[in-house]
């Protein structure tokens, strides 16, 4: 499926009816789901567009929401280790709507960061969230690694 990224080379295989895709961060192949192609897109545009280094990245990362355990798509953390982005992925066929952002929202409640992306691999949307009035301001872009460790 075409999506809103520049494009990219995947290493992708076949096992019996499954399709799998390599991820480079986690050095495995995975279940290749309309979700993971958003996110393996979204993972490499931060990395070779916005130059964010790869060994501060995770995916799946873990975050304790009350007594369940949830998992971040992907996470930026600062050198120190602590959280400054998170970005969430939805298969392209689902809307970016008030329902997907009180996800994101609710993930920032445990890991506090700055930024917050949300993507579908059509529609991005990239905001900084004001830790003072609790509420997001919409970026026009997605940053460059640089611009956020300036803040």
């Amino acid at each position: 499926m075409k999506l809103n990224f520049p494009p990219y080379q995947f290493r992708i295989k076949e096992e019996g009816d499954s399709k799998l895709i390599f991820d480079e961060l986690r050095g495995k192949y995975v279940a290749l789901t309309p979700e993971e192609w958003v996110r393996q897109h979204l993972v490499k545009y931060l990395i070779e567009e916005k130059k964010y280094p790869r060994s501060l990245m995770a995916l799946e990362y873990p975050v304790q929401v009350g007594t369940l355990k949830q998992r971040a798509d992907i996470v930026v953390c600062q050198t120190d280790g602590k959280p400054m982005l998170i970005a969430e992925c939805k298969a392209p066929d689902v809307e970016i709507n008030q329902k997907t952002f009180d996800q994101i929202a609710v993930y920032n409640l445990t890991l506090n960061v700055k930024y917050l992306i949300l993507t579908n691999g059509i529609k991005h949307y990239c905001c900084i969230m004001d830790m003072e009035k609790k509420t997001f301001i919409f970026m026009d872009n997605i940053p460059e690694y640089a611009a956020i460790i300036s803040h």
